[in-house]
């Protein structure tokens, strides 16, 4: 039974270093179920949902979480998430080295803690100094353009940080991207990252010209920088004022310089245009200050930023520091504060999740705030409503939000803004409490549940109990399976999949497949809206995706905790089919031995394992994943593309490691393609043991796994 609201309340405000476990667990799964939604979003769509500081507050308090609780981090950690899948329109193109994301600081003592952090990772003394290469963070598109023998050859967008989008003929017509490389020794293969942005006085001519010809407005200079450069014809991005600021490479056959603040000096004579704005800086003082001066620059300056980025300036440092999730250890960006309006929330909608969660969504009176009209934001859930805590938690205790009350808004970027606070003398005298809904909005009006937490008491979400007999949730699923970063499937966007879904058409993923047959009898072609073009069309995209990556197809089984990294972990960890499925249906009947081994797969934890078990044990569930079965084939997972002596083997350290720490022995193994595990299985390859090991030991004994010293795993790796 769930506890009254007054215990209810206490959890839900509690910090981060006073949860337990298990309090852990739930908030930590709630946070990545809705900041997933939010990078979709933003990398994809270029439209934000919720605001930059509401977004990094998300961040800041699920990666607490993380740091805290390390086993919560698994493969479907967002902290190993860049951004969102890359869109249609555009070949795509293989990122050679992944182009990942920065983590965030947002207050003065994060930067204190980012070089405490370097120095005992490095194993330096306080008085040993770091330099530090400090930029503006620029508010564009991320680019990476691939150069060989001095020669572009690609231009591709991040994309999901994995894969991008081809725009090559794009990208050849701004001035600043060199065609050929200037000097005699240019790397056989260089690829320069960088940003591509558009100037505020240009972006506002653009507008002008473009109300002018009544076309498009874009809300501000990043939107308009991003619609440019994705033109499908080149000659419309060239009449475009684009500009690129380089700052970062990818694969480089050759390094040219030893520092970072070194390549960026080689990047100008190469012909790449820098920020003229970076500095070196010694000590976090120096760090401060120079955010301090620029973010007093950021209004006179022609160009967006949003922050400051700190970069460790030596390039072995950074090697050796190496990448923890989604993020490099060696870098970070000082955020700069968000900007606030005051408005009127005329009313409160509600939207039902794919797994069934509701969402209010409070609808605003339209406000400006830095230059883009917003007018919608998350009200995460019934307590945030209340002011008695939620996911949010910026609103003042006891303040809760009706329909009708003046709200303070803050946005930074063009993103739906967070609500922060209430004008109660502004309240209407006759605002009343908003009721949030007992029934679902779905046509069963099913009953609306609180969560229950493993501690007994009660979670924020409220979820409609229809599961799966709610057409919401239905119909989400159905979106997430034809979804870019699932089976990718043309034509089929979220008005098909509704209007087919209430015509009776499609009510599951393998009704897709038999779309086509069931045409006979439809005829979509007769249909207004459609053609025989257009049905030809659809029905060559649903063949086309007919074979499938092992990673995409369970991710697209929409298992709660199993996002496409996770999925990733899964494929690569059981290389088949029907591998993973075997062990999911073990998992589902609570086989130890199975639990045991997706247990030591590499960031797999319980929580991952318990979604697993959940999902296959529901008869349901299983009849659709058979009949999708029948329907697609399934390819085995990747090999790890790498010649090292580890490449896809399973290490686990213990013990105390005398030449490295063990962070930094697990970032190596990692790089060189070995699963760094935290716990010992027969399926282990090696233990690298130092001083003091312990319970792992004694169990690689007994599974008859190779140990390793420290001086063994360093002459193995070849270091």
């Amino acid at each position: 039974m769930a506890k009254s609201s007054k215990s209810k309340v206490k959890t839900d405000k509690t910090p981060v270093d006073l949860l337990t476990q298990k309090q852990a667990k739930e908030e930590h799964a709630r946070l990545q179920v809705e900041i997933s939604g939010h990078d979709k979003r933003y990398y994809r769509q270029d439209r934000p949902s919720v605001s930059d500081a509401e977004y990094d507050e998300l961040r800041k308090r699920y990666n607490a979480i993380e740091e805290r609780f390390p086993d919560l981090r698994t493969f479907e950690s967002l902290s190993l998430k860049v951004g969102a899948a890359p869109t249609r329109g555009f070949k795509k193109v293989r990122h050679a080295i992944p182009m990942l994301s920065l983590d965030n600081a947002f207050a003065e003592q994060d930067v204190v803690e980012f070089v405490a952090r370097i120095r005992k990772f490095l194993k330096l003394t306080d008085d040993e100094p770091i330099a530090f290469s400090a930029e503006p963070k620029i508010d564009g598109l991320s680019m990476s353009l691939r150069y060989e023998s001095g020669d572009l050859i690609t231009g591709a967008t991040r994309g999901d940080g994995a894969e991008g989008e081809d725009v090559t003929a794009n990208i050849k017509t701004l001035k600043e991207v060199p065609q050929h490389l200037k000097g005699k020794h240019v790397p056989a293969v260089l690829e320069v990252r960088g940003e591509v942005y558009m100037t505020k006085a240009d972006f506002l001519k653009l507008n002008e010209r473009q109300k002018a010809a009544d076309d498009t407005i874009f809300a501000n200079p990043r939107n308009s920088a991003a619609g440019s450069l994705r033109q499908k014809d080149p000659s419309v991005t060239a009449s475009r004022p684009l500009g690129f600021f380089a700052y970062a490479w990818g694969e480089i056959s050759e390094m040219p310089a030893k520092t970072q603040s070194g390549m960026i000096e080689w990047f100008e004579r190469c012909g790449f245009t820098t920020n003229p704005l970076t500095k070196i800086c010694h000590s976090v003082e120096e760090l401060l200050a120079f955010h301090r001066q620029i973010e007093q620059r950021r209004a006179k300056l022609d160009y967006d930023i949003d922050g400051v980025v700190y970069k460790v300036d030596r390039l072995d440092w950074q090697e050796r520091l190496g990448f923890v999730s989604r993020t490099p250890r060696w870098a970070i960006a000082h955020k700069f504060p968000a900007e606030r309006a005051i408005t009127v929330l005329r009313d409160i909608e509600i939207q039902v999740g794919r797994t069934g969660v509701l969402t209010p969504v409070a609808k605003l009176e339209p406000v400006g705030v830095g230059g883009v009209i917003v007018q919608n934001a998350t009200l995460h859930n019934e307590d945030y409503i209340k002011g008695i805590g939620g996911d949010g938690e910026p609103l003042r205790e006891g303040r809760d939000i009706r329909i009708g009350d003046t709200v303070i808004i803050q946005r930074a970027g063009d993103v739906i803004p967070q609500v922060v606070d209430v004008e109660l003398d502004k309240r209407p005298k006759d605002a009343k409490p908003y009721h949030f809904p007992k029934k679902c909005p779905c046509p069963l009006h099913t009953d609306v549940v609180r969560e229950v937490t493993a501690t007994g008491e009660e979670g924020a979400r409220a979820r409609c109990s229809g599961e799966f007999a709610c057409p919401f949730q239905k119909t989400e699923h159905l979106k997430l399976f034809v979804s870019r970063r699932a089976f990718d499937i043309e034509g089929f966007g979220e008005k098909q999949i509704d209007y087919f879904f209430e015509q009776g058409w499609v009510k599951e993923p393998a009704d897709i497949f038999t779309l086509q047959k069931l045409n006979k009898k439809i005829k979509l072609e007769d249909i207004e809206g459609y053609g025989e073009t257009s049905v030809r069309n659809l029905f060559a995209s649903i063949d086309e995706r007919r074979e499938i990556s092992l990673e995409r197809f369970i991710f697209s089984l929409g298992i709660r905790q199993v996002g496409e990294t996770t999925a990733l972990a899964l494929a690569r960890g059981y290389g088949a089919w029907d591998a993973f499925h075997e062990a999911a249906l073990k998992v589902a009947k609570g086989d130890e031995e199975a639990m045991a081994e997706m247990d030591a797969l590499d960031q797999i934890g319980d929580t991952v394992i318990a979604a697993v078990a959940a999902y296959f044990r529901e008869s349901h569930n299983r009849g659709i994943v058979e009949r999708l079965t029948r329907q697609v084939t399934i390819l085995d997972a990747e090999k790890p593309k790498t010649d090292s002596p580890i490449a896809g083997k399973t290490v686990v350290f213990t013990g105390s490691l005398e030449k490295m720490t063990r962070e930094e022995a697990k970032a190596t193994a990692e790089r060189l393609g070995a699963k760094a595990a935290g716990s010992v299985s027969k399926k282990t390859d090696y233990l690298v043991a130092g001083p003091g090991a312990g319970s792992k030991l004694a169990e690689a004994q007994k599974h008859g796994v190779q140990v390793l010293t420290e001086d063994e795993w360093l002459r193995l790796i070849g270091s």
